[in-house]
């Protein structure tokens, strides 16, 4: 891959990142008649199109060829059930991660969010160091320290926050910010989790994004009928859902390898 297309690639990622934060917080605050769209069918909605998308992306790959495509997606995900299984653990972490994200942007502004979520790179360099022996350089664990540093002068109480008291309470902001650290750790383990699944076998990234949507869709489910089902059987499973929601929805579904989970990668200076 060129430098360029990485470039691309990289600014694209960021755009969209950036975007998807900005709308998600806004989706959860705007206030409008009738219900609020529930978080946790949205999360199933998205694992379901990332389905869609990987598939067609196999299909692209088989030359187009259904005939391909089903001996492909047979043998490599029905033929071989304990390799599925395996993405089970980081299917369900990644759930539980998708929905805490909602809950973090209801209680906290994006950029507090945006900043505090940074700490996944903390979280994922100790688990790579642990669970894939890796070795980080001087240079490295300093960069770490001063991205823990800066979250921390982030978290420090500041006139601004007590102007916006009145729109997040001090509950609220804790229940946010234990969201968002519940999620960078989830996010840390379950990425370098999925890395060391994709070093032991030789599947395509699709066929693992397949296997997560999978299993995410189910896990969501469950989730959806424990926590919401009484609003669902009342209301609907897409109640409250407008065009700022299948906006989030597809951001989140625009580049399905850059899975919540697999975006705790250690960015370029690592």
């Amino acid at each position: 891959m060129s430098a360029n297309l990485k470039y691309l690639s990289l600014g694209i990622l960021v755009f969209q990142t950036t975007s998807l934060v900005l709308t998600m917080r806004y989706s959860r605050t705007l206030k409008e008649e009738g219900p609020r769209y529930l978080s946790s069918t949205a999360v199933v909605v998205a694992e379901l199109w990332k389905i869609m998308a990987c598939i067609l992306l196999v299909y692209k790959d088989s030359k187009c060829s259904l005939r391909a495509l089903n001996r492909i997606l047979h043998d490599e995900i029905l033929n071989k059930p304990m390799e599925t299984l395996k993405l089970a653990i980081p299917s369900g972490i990644y759930t539980l991660q998708n929905n805490l994200l909602y809950v973090a942007l209801s209680n906290l502004d994006a950029a507090t969010y945006q900043v505090t979520y940074q700490l996944k790179i903390l979280t994922t360099a100790l688990f790579s160091v642990s669970m894939l022996s890796k070795k980080l350089g001087v240079y490295q664990w300093l960069s770490l320290v001063i991205l823990m540093t800066g979250v921390a002068f982030v978290q420090w109480p500041s006139d601004s926050q007590e102007l916006n008291s009145k729109e997040l309470s001090a509950g609220s902001q804790f229940v946010g910010l234990m969201a968002v650290l519940t999620a960078c750790f989830s996010s840390g383990f379950a990425g370098v989790y999925f890395e060391k699944i994709l070093k032991e076998t030789k599947q395509s990234v699709w066929i693992r994004n397949i296997q997560l949507g999978f299993f995410g869709s189910i896990f969501g489910l469950m989730g959806v009928y424990v926590y919401d089902g009484e609003l669902v059987s009342k209301n609907g499973f897409f109640q409250g859902y407008n065009w700022l929601t299948w906006i989030v929805v597809v951001l989140q579904c625009l580049f399905p390898w850059s899975h919540p989970c697999n975006n705790s990668y250690f960015p370029i200076w690592l």
